[in-house]
């Protein structure tokens, strides 16, 4: 009895599991439909039938209509692809064709629209046999043709996949981004200039109207005298100020200036004269951005090469390593901040300009398909640069040299000139200059007289007789040491005998010297000084040869050895 008592158990447990079963698996059918369309009961119940050769079945089918249609100025036709259910029936005809002709002139002027680019599946899925994308192969139910600014505020362009009972499902623009088509339309309309266009300029000839083409030519005319003249009218204002370094800033200025002159009166004119086609208005407002940029980073850069200039002059003066090393510090710092800004603003306009044509958004999973190959590529190809570049950042923070140190570099005497990005400029003592690639030169030792302080060891070197009068010389070296101002710390003066042979003896003088190169200086005159004061005092003193006329003893008759004899040929033979 217990065995057959069971029984009703299993039948609860069977019927949960069927009809849990049957409601997950039309829980899942509805979540499908849902992402592949958007459920309405009606669309467009005002408009009336749609014609024949209406296509509308993907995303690319619908533009490419609603293009065909706006181009012949059918709108009553192309505003069966605007889903205009928001509209009240009795308006949507008449509303609908102003519309659609409105959306044209918008993505006319907005947006660089190519139906090419949209999706050819029903179910706009997209197709990527790399497999990297995450989303490929999911379908989606709307899609965005343009993202449009006004006044600071994005508007959305989108199209939707509706469907209406058990019809076959359509692509149309969804009703939010058709409401926001007046908005756009004020904004990216027809200019107060197409106006007075006779209509035959207004038809299309290529890719833009007959009308640009004679526009365009005049337009960047227009653009140019005024970059022109603003070149002139900055070149007037740096005539006009005092010499200096506002004069040389106001010089260097011209050209970058005249190109944000020229930007904004070209911004100007395209948004309160004249509008052209998207691909002419695309490619102006890229330049615009570029330039608007590079005119502002290069004025930045001239700025700080001017207070590099200013600097330089009035703190350190004539680039060398006498100067106090904060100074030289201060400069190497100036050179970074000048590489940084040339950096940040490359780095800063490629992506600005970039997100602002949109081809991350187009581009960006090929391109992420593709890293590891543009990676290699551009490793390989840019190798020598890029380590240049980073050699050049890691002088510029480790600073083992600075601007106007005094460097030994290869058996050159230099001063540091200047560090750029790809190379070091080095003043050679005889004012010729040297330029090094940063990698080959962080790779080379070189040794810094400058890294602490240009304070240097100098040495007189003098090659005497063995009856030279050491006590003497060492007293007129301390003399004529005392009197070369660049000669410091006189507790430091060292004279001693350093070397000795048969005939000669070495002295050598050490004197402790401000910076090498007067110290250089300081050597030569000590050193004319002791070798004049020999020449007038104490000419014997000279090293002289000894020449031995035999080694043969002679003997004598007594029995007695006579020795050898020696000629002294100082005065024959003086030494040379």
């Amino acid at each position: 009895m217990q065995k057959n008592s069971s029984w009703p158990v299993w039948v609860v447990l069977v019927f949960t599991l069927v009809v849990s079963s049957l409601g997950m698996a039309q829980t899942q059918g509805n979540e499908s439909e849902e992402k592949r369309w958007l459920t309405i009961e009606a669309l467009n119940t005002g408009l009336g039938d749609a014609p024949e050769e209406l296509r509308r079945m993907s995303p690319r089918e619908t533009i490419r209509s609603f293009l065909t249609f706006t181009e012949d100025e059918d709108y009553a036709a192309a505003a069966h692809l605007l889903n205009l259910n928001d509209i009240d029936p009795d308006e949507q005809q008449t509303r609908g064709a102003q519309l659609a002709m409105q959306l044209a002139e918008v993505l006319k002027r907005g947006e660089w629209l190519d139906a090419s680019n949209m999706s050819g599946r029903q179910d706009a899925a997209i197709e990527d046999p790399s497999g990297q994308n995450p989303q490929a192969g999911e379908p989606r139910h709307n899609i965005e043709l343009a993202a449009l600014k006004v006044k600071g505020q994005a508007y959305d362009v989108r199209v939707g996949r509706y469907r209406v009972g058990q019809d076959d499902p359509v692509w149309l623009v969804m009703p939010g981004s058709v409401s926001s088509i007046p908005l756009l339309y004020e904004e990216y309309g027809p200019s107060i200039l197409e106006r007075y266009i006779p209509e035959r300029l207004k038809s299309s000839f290529g890719i833009l109207k007959a009308w640009e083409w004679l526009a365009i030519p005049i337009f960047l005319l227009t653009i140019g005298l005024v970059g022109v003249a603003t070149y002139y009218l900055v070149g007037l204002v740096a005539r006009c100020l005092p010499s200096g370094a506002s004069t040389i800033f106001a010089d260097q200025i011209g050209v970058p200036v005249a190109l944000i002159a020229m930007s904004l009166v070209t911004q100007t004119l395209l948004e309160y004269v004249v509008s052209f086609s998207a691909i002419a208005t695309t490619t102006f407002r890229v330049l615009l951005i570029a330039v608007m940029a590079w005119g502002a980073g290069t004025i930045a850069l001239r700025l700080v090469d001017t207070i590099m200039l200013r600097l330089t002059r009035r703190l350190v003066g004539e680039i060398d390593d006498t100067k106090p090393k904060d100074q030289r510090r201060l400069l190497t710092s100036l050179y970074a901040l000048r590489r940084i800004i040339i950096l940040v603003t490359v780095i800063a306009v490629s992506v600005y300009v970039l997100s602002q044509i949109q081809l991350f958004e187009t581009l960006g999973l090929s391109l992420l398909a593709s890293a590891s190959v543009l990676a290699v590529l551009v490793g390989i190809a840019g190798q020598a640069m890029l380590g240049n570049i980073l050699s050049s950042f890691q002088l510029s923070l480790a600073k083992p040299i600075r601007i106007g140190d005094l460097v030994m570099f290869e058996g050159q005497w230099c001063y540091v000139e200047g560090i750029f990005y790809t190379f070091i400029r080095l003043r050679v003592w005889d004012e010729r200059r040297l330029i090094v690639p940063v990698t080959y030169f962080v790779s080379k030792p070189f040794e810094n007289l400058s890294v602490k302080s240009s304070k240097l060891y100098r040495s007189v070197e003098l090659t005497l007789h063995l009856n030279a009068d050491i006590a003497l010389i060492r007293d007129k070296f301390l003399a004529y040491a005392e009197e070369e101002e660049s000669v410091i710390e006189h507790h430091k003066l060292l004279c001693y005998v350093t070397g000795q042979t048969g005939t000669a003896q070495t002295i050598t003088c050490y004197l402790m010297t401000s910076d090498p190169m007067a110290g250089w200086t300081a050597e030569m005159n000590v050193r004319e000084k002791l070798m004049a004061f020999i020449r007038d005092h104490h000419p014997e003193w000279w090293p002289r040869d000894i020449m031995v006329i035999s080694h043969e003893d002679i003997a004598r008759g007594d029995g007695q050895v006579q020795r050898s004899q020696k000629v002294d040929s100082s005065a024959e033979k003086p030494s040379e």
